[in-house]
């Protein structure tokens, strides 16, 4: 399990304890999971998954995943 927290310009999206997360990545999709390595990347827009089962919707944003903590800011 790692922290995900999911902020846009006016609230936050999502917070909490999650086993993985998928991402519309720039270049390609992509998944983090507990104890991944470092990345920063742009998001595209498309769908970021939780745990295989919530969906939100974004526009486009980025991701900061870092010692088990991921960050990410999106424009809904």
């Amino acid at each position: 399990m790692f922290h995900l927290t999911i902020l846009s310009s006016r609230h936050t999206v999502y917070e909490g304890q999650v086993e993985s997360v998928f991402f519309p990545g720039d270049t390609g999709e992509f998944e983090i999971m507990s104890h991944h390595a470092p990345v920063v990347s742009l998001l595209r827009e498309g769908k970021i998954i939780v745990n295989w089962e919530d969906s939100i919707a974004i526009k486009k944003g980025m991701v900061k995943c870092l010692n088990n903590e991921c960050v990410v800011l999106v424009d809904e």
